[in-house]
């Protein structure tokens, strides 16, 4: 519930902002502040002496589309529009952020506008096959990435693609084929490693531990692999090399939710559900907004036999989330109606 609620006001909120881009013109100068990062300050100034070159905008909106600095990259993109719209990829990219977004519709309008310039354009075809995946139109998905691959047999992202396409029908060992193809052919490729350790970690198969270690090597700032490998450990009952995952993970990042929820869940089964409620404590002060963060620590509280706290914590995930069915059999277990 609370994932669907952030989504939906994202989208309102990315909405206005493409409305508000469309109708204004563009506010990407190199005044803001961001714009003085190291990985920023040599593009901006690069503006400032070229402030007609289309290609630097998009380079610039590409480096913050990345930091997911998204009204300032939108910015950016539909400057580069403005000053060249013979281009696909800069219409295509703001397709791409829109599909991140969920807004599917408008997505598809911004890619079709560049397959109508480009029609061989790849990374056209890709997103319009990503579009066709979360659609569940396989068939068509297909179609566009072996257009992609009759191009370029090497297209890494399109074996990707593949084996997302393969793995959402369930088809395992296609999905793994794929998945292998576009490492092969892209060994960095850290999305295909990563994909690679969850199929083998569904099958307890400890060798996702080696996929899950290479693609954090291949980007050390980002924690899902680490995270990843607790979880690996989780499901094999391995509870203490779970805990120390995760400890990893909090202590690079201690806004990261889900190692909290996992934390808490391994501390339970051993028995430590005062040190498991502690762990669902610091989730409702990460997100105080969180209804399953009130639920698990209310079920910690009805362990410990601290029925009013507990029935407070129901009813505060239940404030969230009015239809929490685990919070309302809490409630009616404590107060017996």
């Amino acid at each position: 519930m609370k994932s669907l609620f952030f989504k939906c006001c994202l989208l309102a909120v990315f909405a206005h902002i493409l409305a508000a881009c469309s109708e204004k013109k563009s506010a990407n100068g190199t005044d803001h502040a961001i714009f003085q990062q190291p990985g920023l300050k040599g593009i901006t100034q690069q503006i400032k002496n070229d402030p007609e070159n289309a290609s630097l905008y998009f380079e610039r909106g590409s480096i913050l589309d990345n930091m997911q600095e998204d009204t300032l990259a939108l910015e950016d993109y539909q400057k580069a529009i403005s000053l060249d719209s013979s281009k696909a990829e800069y219409f295509s990219a703001i397709g791409d952020m829109l599909f991140e977004h969920k807004d599917i519709s408008g997505s598809l309008k911004w890619i079709e506008k560049a397959l109508k310039i480009d029609p061989k354009d790849p990374a056209s075809h890709l997103k319009m096959a990503k579009l066709f995946i979360y659609t569940k139109d396989y068939k068509s998905a297909f179609s566009e990435i072996n257009t992609v691959l009759k191009q370029d047999v090497y297209n890494s992202e399109g074996y990707f693609l593949k084996g997302m396409a393969y793995k959402d029908m369930k088809d395992t060992a296609n999905a793994r084929s794929s998945f292998e193809t576009a490492v092969q052919v892209a060994p960095d490729y850290k999305d295909a490693i990563v994909q690679l350790g969850l199929l083998y970690s569904a099958k307890k198969d400890s060798i996702a531990l080696r996929y899950f270690d290479n693609a954090y090597r291949v980007d050390t700032t980002d924690l899902f692999p680490i995270y990843a490998r607790g979880v690996f450990y989780q499901d094999s009952k391995q509870y203490e090399k779970a805990k120390n995952e995760y400890k990893r993970v909090i202590f690079r990042d201690n806004q990261y939710a889900d190692a909290y929820y996992n934390m808490g869940y391994v501390l339970m089964q051993q028995d430590s559900v005062d040190k498991a409620w502690r762990q669902y404590d610091l989730l409702t002060k990460i997100d105080p907004t969180d209804p399953e963060a009130y639920y698990n620590r209310g079920l910690c509280s009805e362990m410990m036999g601290k029925k009013q706290e507990a029935i407070s914590d129901y009813r505060q995930a239940l404030t969230f989330y009015k239809d929490y069915p685990e919070a309302q059999a809490g409630l009616k277990r404590l107060q017996g109606n």
